[in-house]
């Protein structure tokens, strides 16, 4: 199945050089170490310049060091730019499977457990969460964060991603039962937000994951303030593909 392209300008002066030099930036929410493969660090100039279908053949043709560019570049082209629900959740149920093999084999990687729960968190909102709940994979999500969080404390990506757990479950199912049977807290989940913009302070989506999680957790009280993180978002200067897709989700948001 052709998968849906990249619909901004790609920056062509984007070459391994550039990467190399902004690498800290654009891994500053999940502290990916620059890789020493050459096959792998071209796979990530595929994801970075939104080449995200070929980002994850490089990936998985580079072995068991490209499954991280390969997940992550399947997990942004399915949450953003595929329009076809059960391809969206197909992809998102590969790259979580992948990356529970991942796991098993490097369980010290922070990524291989983070984009195992961003996955499944994904596939989850796509069937329902309270659906994903009663299946067990709310638990899975947490214990999968929770574990990275402990591998990489700096992993941004990670906080607001746990963040977003509290805010779901307790936006889903109601702060008792929430807090009773999977261990969701509104405090927890607002200082996880707080911590991810600390950590990456420039973050597009961590701005816009916060917003909607002081909305789910807060109520319409906090709408200006939500607003207000979508503007930021939206005047963020994109460096990447995926910064652009999350720069054109916060424009989309204040527009609707």
């Amino acid at each position: 199945m052709k998968w849906t392209p990249f619909p901004y300008t790609t920056d062509h002066s984007f070459d391994t050089a550039k990467l190399r030099r902004d690498w800290a930036h654009l891994h500053a929410g999940d502290c990916e170490p620059l890789p020493d493969s050459t096959e792998v660090l071209g796979a990530w100039l595929l994801f970075h310049r939104g080449d995200f279908h070929q980002a994850v053949e490089a990936g998985l043709a580079a072995g068991p060091a490209g499954i991280t560019v390969a997940n992550k570049a399947a997990c942004v082209h399915a949450n953003y730019l595929e329009p076809r629900e059960k391809l969206r959740l197909e992809r998102f149920m590969e790259a979580a499977e992948r990356a529970q093999t991942q796991t098993a084999a490097d369980p010290n990687n922070p990524n291989a457990w983070y984009l195992q729960a961003y996955a499944l968190g994904r596939y989850s909102q796509g069937i329902s969460v309270a659906k994903a709940l009663a299946q067990g994979i709310g638990t899975r999500v947490k214990s999968a964060l929770e574990r990275s969080i402990a591998l990489q404390p700096r992993h941004a990506d990670a906080h607001i991603a746990l963040a977003s757990f509290h805010a779901e479950v307790i936006d889903k199912v109601g702060s008792l039962i929430g807090g009773m049977t999977y261990g969701a807290s509104k405090e927890t989940g607002l200082a996880l937000y707080r911590k991810a913009l600390e950590l990456n302070p420039g973050s597009a989506i961590a701005m816009i994951e916060y917003a909607n999680g002081l909305v789910m957790l807060e109520g319409d009280e906090r709408l200006d303030e939500a607003t207000h993180l979508y503007q930021r978002a939206a005047d963020t200067k994109p460096m990447d593909a995926l910064e652009r897709l999350e720069v054109e989700l916060a424009k989309a948001e204040l527009a609707s």
